[in-house]
């Protein structure tokens, strides 16, 4: 294969960047990354023949012209249009390999790699896989364990890392959450006898950011998203003894579990309240999901509970406040990973 060129279509979302950037390195092929940023309306896109530039804005985005791409790897729907369009502009020659689940038709593309959340069908063109795609090498963690390290070497152990998403699909990242998610990671620490490093998301909202800190008495790190400074996540994957994740997630998830350390997920639902007696789920984000799993389409359903219970269900992880499990081992994300570099390696085998 030598000489192909690939790109990775870069957007908004961290959890679908570090998926297609983690397939691209395991390719080992020239690799270029593409950063596109959405226009407001790039949903409307999605009405029309779906191969086009209407939504995103051009001069903020990289550039994207000849020599095209062997390859375009790709992740949510709002780089969907644009890799469609690469692929005519390059008169069909470009593959497309799209990772989650699609807007576009399946068969719009070579390959689709899906993950349980999703209720894709089974079929040739679809690799089905456990957990998010992500590629945590051991010399990249020795680096980050040595190079943020000293910032809670003096903490007690063990260090049990807070990895906090936010809102997400039918989860609302309330204040009240964000308390008593705080209020179980003080009391984890305290029975522990350690402490805890936190760090948000540019996901997680302020207000539930802020309610969460100030449930914390214990000894702790905390890095807030948005204050500056270099984000500690992965020197919290190379050092922490425990974890602690709240369950929308499924990135975090995936990466906390590969590291064969105790996992706890934070349930961010709403338990067994009806949702429309909560106010916070009368928002575009809940509402809008809540509309799709009821009227849409079933490739277009999400559902991440899956993942979470089939975590819990193999021994992987339990629920934060339950009694802890030792995990039985890494999860298998690294073979997954293998094995998906090496169906997309077909795909550019020459015909």
């Amino acid at each position: 294969m030598t000489g192909r060129r690939v790109w990775c279509l870069l957007g908004r979302k961290a959890g679908d960047n570090v998926q297609v950037r983690a397939l691209a390195a395991e390719l080992g092929l020239p690799t270029e990354e593409k950063r596109i940023v959405a226009r407001p309306w790039e949903l409307l896109v999605h009405l029309g023949p779906g191969a086009s530039l209407a939504g995103i804005d051009q001069q903020s985005s990289s550039s994207l012209g000849p020599p095209w791409p062997d390859l375009v790897i790709t992740a949510g729907r709002r780089n969907e249009p644009v890799a469609r369009w690469i692929r005519h502009q390059s008169g069909e020659h470009t593959r497309l390999v799209h990772i989650g689940r699609p807007w576009a038709p399946l068969d719009c593309y070579d390959l689709i790699v899906t993950t349980p959340q999703y209720f894709l069908p089974q079929a040739s063109n679809i690799l089905h896989n456990e957990l998010p795609l992500h590629r945590l090498l051991p010399a990249d963690l020795r680096e980050a364990g040595h190079a943020f390290r000293a910032r809670w070497e003096r903490l007690p152990r063990p260090w049990i890392a807070v990895l906090v998403g936010g809102d997400s699909g039918r989860f609302v990242f309330t204040p009240d959450k964000a308390s008593k998610l705080g209020a179980a990671c003080d009391r984890l620490a305290r029975e522990r006898g350690g402490s805890l490093l936190i760090s948000d998301s540019p996901r997680t909202p302020a207000a539930a950011g802020d309610a969460l800190v100030a449930q914390i008495n214990a000894p702790c790190f905390c890095y807030r998203f948005g204050d500056g400074g270099e984000n500690p996540y992965t020197g919290f994957l190379a050092t922490a003894d425990e974890f602690v994740v709240t369950g929308e997630s499924m990135s975090m998830l995936a990466e906390a579990s590969s590291r064969g350390k105790p996992l706890h997920i934070f349930d961010m639902g709403d338990g067994d309240v009806a949702w429309w007696k909560l106010g916070h789920n009368y928002r575009y984000k809940p509402l809008s999901h809540r509309f799709a799993m009821c009227f849409g389409p079933q490739r277009m359903r999400r559902d991440v509970g899956k993942i979470q219970q089939a975590l819990v269900a193999s021994g992987r992880a339990n629920w934060l406040g339950q009694e802890t499990r030792l995990p039985p081992g890494s999860a298998n994300a690294d073979d997954e990973l293998v094995a998906t570099a090496a169906r997309v390696r077909r795909l550019l085998q020459p015909s």
